[in-house]
């Protein structure tokens, strides 16, 4: 995550506790609050004029909710690091916020240290999914078109290596560090290792690992 310069964060959520708490522990942590709000048409219209690096968006708003948000700042073009924060636990619900274009789904009565590790973690080009939420193996519904082959005994032993690397948090230039090659060699990898899984991303990558408990209990 780049450290040359403070990092700007936008804060949506109606209740102005939760968001006082989490602007004093980002400041505390060198962060910039460029702006708070408490609902979604403000929640838009702020990130979109105010361009922050971060966003933090309650899951539910008054008028509009946090997935909407998000949905229509991606549609629009956006490229901040946009993360959810809710006390819903439902599968669907994170699968949505995540498909809209979430970078991460935090819950509320997680620890402060789960929002740091998040905007750590997405900053440097991750999806970040609450640890407490992969304990309970929030995608474990079987897909029934599923073949009965395990899809994992197509990959080649170097692909295996990069795909438990990329579930469990690390960079392309941390794993190509780790297995002494190029972060472009580690891109093809991870080309092919999707193409084989069937996978459209990161996001399908993790939900993919996660169905089979083959990441650790963090993102780290």
């Amino acid at each position: 995550m780049e450290e040359s310069r403070e990092l700007s964060v936008v804060l949506a959520d109606d209740h102005n506790i939760v968001r006082e708490g989490f602007a004093a522990l980002l400041t505390n942590h060198g962060f910039k609050i460029l702006g708070q709000c408490a609902d979604g048409p403000s929640a838009l219209k702020m990130i979109a004029q105010l361009t922050p690096d971060f966003a933090i968006l309650d899951l539910d708003m008054p008028g509009m909710t946090g997935v909407e948000v998000i949905r229509r700042l991606r549609f629009a073009g956006c490229t901040a690091k946009l993360m959810i924060l809710s006390i819903s636990r439902d599968e669907r619900t994170v699968v949505e916020a995540l498909r809209a274009g979430a970078d991460a789904y935090l819950l509320k009565d997680g620890p402060s240290r789960h929002l740091l590790d998040a905007v750590t973690y997405v900053g440097d080009g991750g999806v970040y999914v609450s640890p407490l939420l992969r304990g309970a193996a929030l995608f474990a519904k079987a897909d029934p078109a599923a073949k009965p082959e395990d899809p994992m005994a197509s990959l080649s032993p170097r692909e295996t290596e990069v795909f438990s690397y990329l579930v469990n948090g690390l960079r392309a230039k941390d794993i190509a560090e780790l297995l002494d090659i190029s972060p472009k060699t580690v891109d093809t990898y991870r080309a092919s290792l999707m193409r084989k899984l069937n996978v459209r991303d990161l996001v399908d990558l993790v939900k993919f690992a996660i169905q089979r408990n083959l990441t650790t209990s963090s993102p780290r």
